[in-house]
């Protein structure tokens, strides 16, 4: 059901503060921590949930949420940032991030030189 313009408004404003709040972990031990997953826990994940979703899941997953494309771009950060936390899981991390950032990409219907380049450093 499409949500109307200020329930949308509202959700995603959720989400701006959940992604903001994720993004500013300092710290996320090898096991991961109550901490992210409770803030996952608004967005229906768990770090477990994250780790094992298939980059489609991913995707599929952001849409059932109502993600826009600066959601889902903040969201991809949010995974690079990560990925730079949780060494072991650094690739596939990295991966689902790439998936998102060319979902966006490809169905904004605008290009984005910092999608593009944020793409291109991961491929690096």
């Amino acid at each position: 059901m499409p949500l109307t313009k200020g329930l949308r408004d509202e959700e995603n404003e959720r989400i701006n503060n959940i992604l903001e709040r994720l993004i500013g972990l300092d710290y996320v031990p090898e096991n991961g921590n109550s901490e992210l997953n409770e803030l996952l826990k608004g967005l229906a994940l768990d770090a477990e949930m994250l780790l094992n979703f298939s980059d489609e899941a991913i995707i599929v997953h952001l849409e059932k949420l109502h993600f826009d494309f600066a959601n889902a771009e903040q969201f991809a950060d949010f995974l690079i940032n990560l990925s730079g936390k949780i060494p072991e899981n650094k690739h596939v991390l990295s991966e689902k991030a790439l998936a998102v950032y060319n979902y966006i990409q490809s169905e904004s219907k605008a290009f984005s030189f910092a999608i593009f380049n944020k793409t291109a450093a991961i491929k690096r």
